[in-house]
């Protein structure tokens, strides 16, 4: 597994606005903070989201795409790539493999953050179908597609992008997580991404409690004690 020191550049790819804040943007701060260059790529605009039905589904992607910048923002990102697919049809095809291969190919990143493809059970949010089908997407463009020169040959005759190998993969939302991320010192920054979400959180009266118990719970799993906030992944080694 990576060292810490041998993180310089993470690439996460999302199924939609607000899912690596919800998931990750607590440890993405810590990154930034340690001066790793974090890429952020989202698979969907977000369109079918929402509570404001008054914004057509074209109104409401263009609101999230700027919601979602603004929440980068407060965790230090400022390099967002939206790949334009349909919010709620995700499909884990070729098409999309080629895409993520490509913006791999493109950062070069020593890890990728992304959906866990299985589903959880113990709680049902993180396995909408967009998030299980980014994350098989994902991690087929990982291994082999972007660091197999053969694959897609179109990105490297027509766009000059050689083959690139991930060496670790991050899941996030699934059933085994094994490596957890103290988030203590970057909770109030993960709030602040999270709340830029407005279309997706301004309803909830009490959701900043939610979110500090929530992350509390998992500190507590990870044994990290009282008045501590974590959050957690599954560690891949792609060597």
């Amino acid at each position: 597994m990576l060292r810490d020191d041998e993180i310089t550049k993470v690439l996460t790819v999302m199924a939609h606005p607000d899912d690596i804040d919800f998931s990750a943007a607590g440890t993405i701060a810590t990154l930034v903070d340690r001066g790793v260059e974090v890429i952020y790529c989202l698979t969907t605009d977000g369109d079918a989201g929402g509570f404001d039905r008054e914004l057509d589904n074209g109104g409401m992607g263009a609101l999230r795409r700027a919601e979602q910048t603004a929440a980068a923002k407060a965790v230090g990102v400022t390099d967002l790539r939206f790949l334009g697919y349909s919010d709620g049809t995700v499909e884990a095809g070729l098409g999309l493999r080629r895409d993520i291969a490509r913006v791999i190919r493109q950062v070069r990143p020593d890890l990728v953050i992304t959906h866990s493809p299985e589903r959880n059970y113990a709680v049902i949010a993180p396995s909408h179908p967009d998030h299980r089908a980014v994350g098989s997407a994902a991690l087929d463009a990982v291994y082999p597609d972007a660091r197999n020169p053969y694959a897609f040959p179109e990105l490297l005759s027509e766009e000059g992008l050689a083959a690139w190998t991930v060496r670790e993969v991050w899941l996030v939302g699934g059933p085994a997580p094994d490596h957890f991320v103290d988030i203590t010192a970057t909770i109030d920054r993960k709030l602040a991404a999270l709340q830029a979400h407005a279309s997706q959180v301004s309803h909830l009266e009490t959701f900043a409690d939610f979110v500090r118990q929530r992350f509390a719970e998992t500190a507590e799993r990870a044994g990290l004690g009282p008045d501590a906030y974590a959050e957690a992944f599954q560690r891949v080694s792609t060597d």
